[in-house]
């Protein structure tokens, strides 16, 4: 078969920390706090951005970016604000009338009853994740983290001096953590918490009520903060996801306006955090970032008034998903795990690759003769992620078939030169 070629595959493959020369030799070094991964599909990004640059079209699949802007409703909104708003900045939990609307919002989906003092806005939600790992622990901590799940999570803590303890999941499980799993790795070294993804990245797999509600009286019987990272709620296809909040008011909530909301370069999110911590937060929110942009928080309050328009959007990721679960297997990718949300499919491509080759060289290779960015599950999994590749499927449905139909023909090719 042929092999990928050129500079995208080289630099999809400098993602390691210890590939960085040495700098030993340059003068002053960069702490150690420094020496963390790269996030993979940033640099597929830009190795796929390196052939646009080329004039080739390369369709993005690596992403998890809504192919839509953002809602009309927040553009009108903004529009407005530009016109006679100075646009300062807000107080550092956000302006109280986006924390209110926060508040409101849960209660019209989950039936909780929220306290809008309980609510942080925040720099998207790794704004909040820099909060709640360093409002919550000490240098040195372990974290609990389900593997695969979504890189910066480890990548932050590392930063932090703090450490990332992988709980491994698997088929069996639904790709999910269990209270058993999690009590066994505590047992294994402790814990100080647990940060669990429902809908998940990559896998898109959703915890159900039950084992949501199990992990939150576990993590509070063991003295674990619990994290629940609920950026993709909203994005589900079969049955509603639940909050945590539905079952303790301990558990650190974390959301987001770029998925559902489609507002990824808008940069605004939210926490909603015990009411005894927001005075600790807000201490730490007004010295690491003053507040989320106003112009963005602007946006998210007219955000909410789009209801019809965000659900249009989920239906064409509903649409591009039974379009690759029929089309991708054509293409060779038949061990697709169950995706219950989000907006992403994780495939087992160990039938795919060749010995002593990994997912970063078959997407390089992908990208180079198919013409489609997707991410290696390297990303999600230092351990086995050498066998998974993610495809996004937030992009337009014209996108997904031209896609689909590119993989296919590849895959082909791929099958006649072998």
């Amino acid at each position: 078969m042929t092999k990928p070629t050129g500079g995208p595959k080289a630099k999809v493959l400098e993602h390691r920390a210890d590939e960085v020369p040495d700098a030993a030799d340059q003068g002053l070094k960069p702490s150690t706090r420094s020496d963390i991964d790269s996030f993979i599909v940033m640099d597929v990004m830009s190795a796929a951005a390196a052939k646009e640059a080329d004039g080739q079209r390369i369709i993005h699949m690596e992403v998890g970016q809504p192919g839509t802007p953002a809602p009309q409703s927040a553009r009108d909104a903004v529009s407005a604000a530009l016109a006679d708003d100075h646009l300062g900045y807000s107080l550092a939990l956000g302006e109280e009338k986006l924390r209110k609307r926060i508040a409101e919002h849960y209660g019209e989906m989950y039936g909780v009853d929220m306290d809008p003092n309980r609510v942080v806005v925040t720099a998207g939600s790794s704004g909040a994740f820099v909060l709640a790992f360093t409002a919550l622990f000490n240098a040195g901590e372990r974290v609990g983290l389900p593997s695969p799940g979504y890189p910066c999570y480890r990548q932050i803590l590392k930063s932090l001096d703090l450490q990332p303890a992988l709980i491994r999941t698997s088929e069996s499980d639904r790709w999910m953590p269990t209270g058993d799993a999690v009590e066994a790795r505590h047992a294994d070294d402790a814990l100080s918490g647990l940060l669990v993804a429902s809908p998940a990245n990559p896998t898109g797999t959703m915890l159900e009520p039950d084992r949501l509600q199990d992990l939150t009286q576990v993590s509070e019987e063991l003295g674990l903060w619990f994290i629940s990272d609920e950026i993709y709620h909203g994005l589900t296809y079969d049955q509603p996801a639940v909050t945590a909040l539905s079952y303790s008011d301990e558990a650190i909530v974390i959301n987001s306006f770029s998925k559902y909301f489609s507002m990824t370069g808008w940069r605004v999110g939210w926490m909603v955090v015990p009411e005894r911590l927001v005075r600790v937060f807000e201490r730490l929110a007004q010295n690491l970032f003053i507040c989320a942009p106003a112009v963005s928080q602007v946006a998210a309050l007219g955000a909410f008034d789009a209801k019809e328009e965000l659900e249009a959007n989920k239906q064409i990721y509903a649409a591009n998903r039974e379009l690759l679960l029929s089309e991708l297997p054509k293409a060779g990718f038949t061990k697709i795990v169950p995706a219950d949300g989000a907006f992403y499919l994780y495939c087992d491509i160990s039938d795919l690759v060749d010995e002593g080759s990994t997912s970063i060289d078959l997407a390089a290779e992908i990208l180079d003769e198919a013409g489609v960015a997707v991410t290696p599950g390297l990303d999600f999994d230092p351990e086995r992620g050498g066998q998974f590749l993610r495809f996004s499927y937030a992009r337009s449905t014209a996108d997904m078939e031209q896609a689909a139909k590119q993989l296919i023909e590849w895959h082909d090719r791929r099958g006649r030169l072998t």
